[in-house]
């Protein structure tokens, strides 16, 4: 048994292995996770990272990130005007969209854009980008960014959402290396519960959730 990163659960069980590694399910939120023995160490993450080629004048990549920008930006009230993208890369493109439709963006990404001093901040919207797959302490960094949302703000988010075993075999988002945390539909309707938050579902992989309180 392994305790489950973003939870705490004491009872995650075996899931499915590869000859890669082998991934563990956590019985309360569902989150399903790789074996904490095959992370990579920060070099070797930061190294796969560095091949990502994003930048903002790549318009395949705008239309990409416009399944969240579009819908979040429907939902957002006249008057959210602060956000922050966490987990920008090496080529922030969100923040640079979000800016030009007339929001205060800032930016925070561990190995691109480290200043700790925005995640003090709160913002009427956090977004967080093909990232949350990457969290190896899933626990803290979701807390971070749920207290970084105002009460009545939003958190958007974009990631391949998990489904069953079976589909898990033959998934081709797990056989990236830094991919390590898989979120699933049941996982964010248990956060939400958990947190006091309202979540929508846009597509397979844009999830919108707004803080009620």
């Amino acid at each position: 048994m392994h305790t489950c990163p973003l939870c705490h659960c004491p009872s995650a069980e075996a899931f499915f292995e590869d000859r890669l590694r082998a991934y563990f399910r956590c019985r309360d939120c569902a989150l399903i996770f790789a074996d904490p023995a095959a992370l990579l160490a920060p070099d070797e993450e930061k190294a796969v990272y560095d091949q990502h080629e994003n930048n903002p004048a790549d318009q395949g990549y705008r239309r990409f990130l416009s399944r969240l920008a579009a819908p979040l930006a429907e939902r957002l009230g006249p008057a959210s005007r602060s956000g922050l993208d966490f987990g920008c890369g090496p080529g922030p493109t969100l923040s640079v969209m979000l800016s030009e439709m007339g929001h205060q963006m800032a930016i925070y990404d561990p190995y691109f854009a480290n200043e700790p001093a925005v995640l003090a901040r709160t913002y009427d919207f956090v977004t967080c980008t093909e990232a949350i797959e990457h969290f190896y302490t899933p626990a803290k960094e979701w807390a971070l960014l749920r207290d970084m949302v105002r009460p009545g703000g939003w958190l958007g988010l974009m990631t391949k959402l998990a489904t069953d075993a079976d589909a898990f075999a033959s998934w081709h988002y797990k056989n990236d290396p830094t991919h390590v945390s898989f979120f699933s539909r049941e996982t964010f309707r248990f956060l939400a519960r958990r947190d006091g938050l309202n979540v929508e579902f846009v597509g397979n992989d844009v999830i919108l959730l707004r803080k009620t309180q």
